[in-house]
């Protein structure tokens, strides 16, 4: 079943066939059911079998029951320390004493060093100078040394991999690797064991590590369950690739989802992708920020833009899922600064945060006359901003700026309207 690569913000409307794209066993080596049921086996005692929770809300939305696969509750916070363990597992002695090398911005750094410290080995992680301290102490705390290089993750990635040429290290890919797809691929088989029912997974994709791995383990047992990747619009590389039948790159991918901020498929994944996955869709900053709120929410899961990504693709056109449907929440570790954010922007995307500003005459009760108005439009004040001394203004005018909670996009048209009324004028 060829993978469709969407051209809009989402769904199969905007859908169009790809060709298929099958790796050449001889140069890209083909992941089997075998290996992942070998890599499941590796990994008992190590990786968690992460839990399988309901969401009431999506399954109203979607019509059939949806559940969430939980990665975001895995050890270090994602799935990633699945694929690093069998791939730092599968090294030979010699490779080992050479160490291990790697290059992220969080999740795979993380993954890495944990992996590597629990078998034995020496790791060293190149992550970008701006990375989150969070993730950089975390990464510390599971035993790796941390080199702090460059400013985006392909300057990192080209340091870690001189490195590695220097000193003999193993170059540890965080997706462009058949051990690394195998380990990948155990969240498929659990998804399985757990919800054997399943019509349709829904995973997020950015090199395409989890979702080739998903794919083949599901596909095999199951190829009558529907599987659908999801990227980030600005980051969007599948589809352009499989409409090309080969890997392309794209300018300056931009997306909050740092986690699926991959600029070009990996040659082995895209492979099974393009053979595999049935259909690539893409969701707007607006979806992800959404999907978050609704995650932390109403399932009460701290989940990251990245790991939203599924959620954000339900919530954009949920009468296109057969359920039942499982959406792998791909990983928790967000910024504590980068939530507050992200909230702020879902709230504003669901009609629940409504900023403002607009000018009034400067007199003595101005203010409280329009907080009056405000307050019988039933819009909860955050925070007020207010500006007497601005070349732009006259003599006698004043301007505020008003952040405000709303009650959705209906509430936002009733205070707008209120203050229209009430002869303010909005001026953004």
């Amino acid at each position: 079943m060829p993978a469709s690569a969407a051209s809009g913000t989402t769904g199969p409307a905007a859908a169009a066939a790809a060709p298929r794209a099958t790796a050449d066993a001889g140069v890209l080596p083909a992941v089997t059911l075998d290996d992942i049921v070998g890599a499941q086996k590796l990994l008992s005692g190590v990786s968690r079998s992460t839990a399988m929770e309901g969401s009431r809300y999506l399954s109203g939305l979607v019509g059939a029951p949806v559940h969430f696969k939980c990665e975001n509750l895995q050890r270090t916070g994602s799935f990633k320390i699945r694929g690093a363990y069998v791939r730092i597992a599968g090294l030979s002695a010699e490779e080992r004493s050479c160490g291990v090398v790697a290059a992220s911005a969080g999740n795979h750094a993380q993954g890495v060093a944990l992996a590597a410290s629990l078998l034995g080995v020496r790791s060293t992680v190149f992550m970008p100078e701006g990375a989150p301290l969070p993730k950089v102490a975390a990464t510390r705390d599971y035993g790796a040394e941390v080199r702090l290089h460059g400013q985006v993750v392909d300057e990192t990635l080209a340091a870690a991999q001189e490195y590695a040429r220097k000193t003999g290290a193993v170059f540890i890919h965080p997706f462009d690797h058949r051990d690394i797809i195998a380990g990948q691929g155990t969240v498929g088989l659990e998804i399985l064991e757990q919800c054997p029912e399943v019509r349709t997974i829904v995973v997020g994709i950015g090199g395409g590590g989890l979702a080739a791995g998903v794919a083949v383990a599901v596909k095999a047992v199951r190829p009558d369950v529907r599987i659908i990747g999801v990227q980030a619009a600005g980051a969007a590389a599948y589809p352009p690739s499989l409409a090309a039948g080969r890997p392309v790159s794209i300018d300056s991918p931009a997306t909050m989802a740092d986690g699926i901020k991959v600029g070009r498929p990996g040659d082995v994944p895209f492979g099974i992708i393009g053979e595999l996955v049935d259909e690539v869709r893409t969701v707007s900053e607006d979806a992800l920020s959404s999907a978050l709120l609704l995650c932390l929410e109403r399932a009460k899961m701290v989940v990251e833009p990245a790991g939203a990504s599924p959620v954000a693709a339900l919530l954009s056109e949920p009468e296109t899922f057969q359920g039942p449907v499982v959406a792998v929440l791909s990983g928790g570790n967000v910024d504590p600064l980068l939530t507050q954010r992200i909230l702020r922007h879902g709230m504003a995307a669901a009609g629940r945060y409504l900023s403002l500003r607009l000018r009034l005459t400067d007199r003595p009760g101005a203010l409280a006359t329009l907080l009056g108005v405000l307050s019988e439009a039933d819009a909860n004040v955050l925070d007020v901003s207010h500006v007497r001394t601005d070349p732009r203004l006259g003599i006698t005018e004043a301007e505020v700026e008003l952040h405000l909670e709303t009650q959705g996009p209906e509430h936002c048209t009733e205070v707008g309207t209120a203050l229209s009324e009430a002869g303010y004028t909005v001026i953004a």
